[in-house]
């Protein structure tokens, strides 16, 4: 099976999108939300459960705790605080971040609360200093309008940012505190029947409609999208951080075939009522002592111990897929990756990995196993063998309700991974530092009286305003780089159009052939052009410049110039090189005539490659050859 019905499986789907906030300041103190390489201090926590104000525990920081990670922040004092390191309570709210929350929430026509309360969710994953984010709720219902339909919208929330993961290895986390605390809003969509290609066009608009406001950041992690799906009227699973359009629809796909192929397993496990009891594992370890693979010998190198999870009847369920790549084992494989272990085995598998079949036979015969029987091998260390198999036996007898409840993360290939168990309701508490904030009958006034121009709107003043074509309005205005190509256009010295089209067009394939564009500086940008509009470089070099940038060649204009060896040609070295390369073409020139130009043309060009406009080279070529 491979493609897949989504009307007959009953996809649902509910967006949330978290877009950061335009504001010269962070949420909760007076620190610049600018983002660096450079950090000028480390600290370090490790973080633990609390109970909640009824007494509960949260499942999902219960699981972060199982693996007992060191988290390591770097901070720099442009950008964080001692708010940010909590050790000194929340500043005053932002009253820009408030100001456009409910200016956003006018726009979705959501009602308005009068009185804003501040909430702490619990998050103990270390993106948070304190073990907790702080949210609130600014308003609920209304709708987005997708052409010609309605998506009503569940509740805009205002909230902090998490700090930027920088690495994740086995027993530390590492983070920057650059992000935390910035200012972002969370709008969340009433779930809908649809198809992946029509959730892209949902966030598309809602993008769009964020856009409009000109109040919000741009670029890649300044917008994020969870969604949430479910299929059959399963649990739903959320999926975190999907960043881009394209990635959203890849997701989907993919989770309606994980949830359904999952529902199909379930089926089968149904009609074989699996149980699994403590006598069903057992320390396997001296069965393994002299198995060749590689992953085992680390492990008992570590003096790791070896389980096995005896499971009858379960003889091909392991690697059973209703889609493809869609399996139990899999599942299980992600599953015990949190606990920072190696190797899980199951029988489905098995011989593989450098675990032969004379390793199979024995403990085959030590589970005292026959052939309609399965088996788990898990290595790891004691403290945390334990619970990993605890957290398989329960997704093992999960697996026969079909979908778990589960959180999920993203992949860059369009999957989804295991992250963590669906938080409850214990998660959520009062701030107890920060008073409930007060709305206005004039700010919630002032807020729809200043809702901004559509998307529409925006994209036919732009084309009117710069003389340029549909497609190019559409990718400057959806671009990072709005902002950046007014200011450039200011002069009116550079041509709006060849603006556009560097920007959206050339910085965007030289990111595709795998150039690093955060090296490319807003300021790199606006000095070539302002060097281009003064005539100091011709239109040609400005490709060479980012490029020489982009590659970590250079970390300036004047040192890619020179690096690239760029500089404005005089008019005698240019006709002196366009006389060289007719004289050696002569042949050429004697049998085409004008016709001769185009190759020409690519000749000179490789001569005077970012010294001279193409237009300067072509006219010159053109009067010399018509004198011969």
């Amino acid at each position: 099976m491979s493609e897949i019905d989504f009307e007959k499986i009953g996809l649902k789907v509910g967006l949330e999108i978290h877009q950061q906030l335009d504001t010269k300041k962070k949420l909760f103190c007076k620190c610049r939300p600018i983002e660096s390489d450079e950090y000028t201090e480390k600290f370090s926590r490790s973080l633990r459960t609390a109970k909640s104000e009824l007494g509960k525990l949260d499942p999902a920081a219960l699981f972060e705790k199982t693996k007992s990670k060191k988290i390591n922040y770097y901070a720099n004092s442009q950008s964080s605080c001692l708010v940010e390191k909590d050790e000194e309570p929340p500043h005053d709210l932002d009253h820009d971040a408030k100001k456009i929350s409910l200016l956003i929430s006018s726009m979705l026509e959501s009602k308005i609360f009068s009185e804003i309360h501040v909430m702490r969710k619990t998050v103990i994953d270390g993106s948070n200093t304190s073990g907790f984010q702080r949210t609130m709720l600014v308003s609920q219902g209304g709708n987005l309008k997708v052409g010609e339909k309605k998506i009503g919208v569940q509740a805009v929330c205002l909230e902090e940012d998490a700090a930027k993961l920088l690495s994740n290895e086995q027993n530390e986390t590492n983070y920057s505190l650059d992000r935390l605390g910035v200012p972002l809003v969370e709008i969340a969509l009433e779930p809908v029947s649809t198809k992946p290609s029509e959730v892209k066009e949902i966030a598309l608009t809602l993008g769009r409609l964020l856009r409009a406001t000109r109040m919000v950041k741009r670029g890649i992690g300044t917008i994020r999208q969870d969604v949430n799906i479910s299929v059959m009227n399963s649990g739903v699973v959320e999926v975190k951080g999907v960043q881009q359009l394209d990635q959203l629809e890849k997701i989907i796909n993919y989770e309606s075939k994980r949830q359904h192929g999952l529902i199909l397993i379930a089926e089968k496990l149904k009609k074989l009522s699996i149980t699994i009891t403590k006598e069903d594992i057992i320390d396997v370890t001296e069965i393994f002592k002299d198995c060749d693979s590689k992953i085992i010998q680390n492990a008992m190198k570590l003096n790791a111990k070896i389980k096995a999870i005896r499971i009858k009847n379960f003889s091909g369920l392991f690697g059973f897929e209703p889609y493809p790549e869609i399996r139990l084992g899999k599942e299980i494989g992600q599953l015990v990756r949190f606990f920072g272990i190696g190797g899980v085995f199951h029988s489905d598998e098995l011989p593989n990995y450098g675990i032969n079949n004379s390793d199979v036979d024995k403990v085959r015969k030590y589970l005292e196993l026959v052939e309609e029987d399965g088996f788990l091998v898990i290595a790891g260390e004691d403290s945390k063998l334990d619970y990993a198999v605890n957290s398989i036996v329960k997704r093992i007898q999960d697996a026969a309700d079909g979908v778990p409840a589960e959180t999920r993360a993203a992949t860059q290939e369009g999957e989804t991974i295991f992250l963590r168990p669906r938080p409850g309701a214990s998660r959520m508490y009062p701030e107890t530092d920060i008073p409930s904030v007060s709305v206005m009958p004039e700010e919630i006034k002032l807020a729809k009286g200043t809702i901004p121009k559509s998307w529409d709107e925006s994209i036919t003043e732009i084309q009117q305003k710069y003389d340029l074509n549909l497609q190019l309005s559409e990718q400057i205005f959806d671009s990072e780089y709005l902002g950046l190509f007014e200011k450039i256009c200011q002069n009116e010295k550079n041509s709006p159009n060849f603006v556009a089209s560097i920007l959206c067009s050339s910085i965007t394939n030289m990111e595709r052939q795998g150039l690093d564009v955060t090296l490319l500086k807003p300021e790199h940008i606006i000095e070539a052009f302002e060097l281009l509009a003064s005539d100091k470089i011709p239109k040609e070099s400005l490709e060479i410049i980012f490029e020489n940038i982009m590659s970590g060649k250079s970390e300036s204009v004047s040192m890619a110039m020179q690096s690239a060896d760029v500089s404005s040609m005089d008019k005698d070295e240019l006709n002196g090189i366009l006389d060289v390369v007719i004289q050696s073409n002569m042949e050429l020139v004697k049998k085409l005539g004008d016709k001769a130009i185009t190759t020409l043309m690519g000749i000179a060009m490789k001569e005077v490659r970012g010294k001279a406009s193409g237009k300067i080279v072509n006219d010159l070529l053109r009067k010399k050859i018509s004198k011969l």
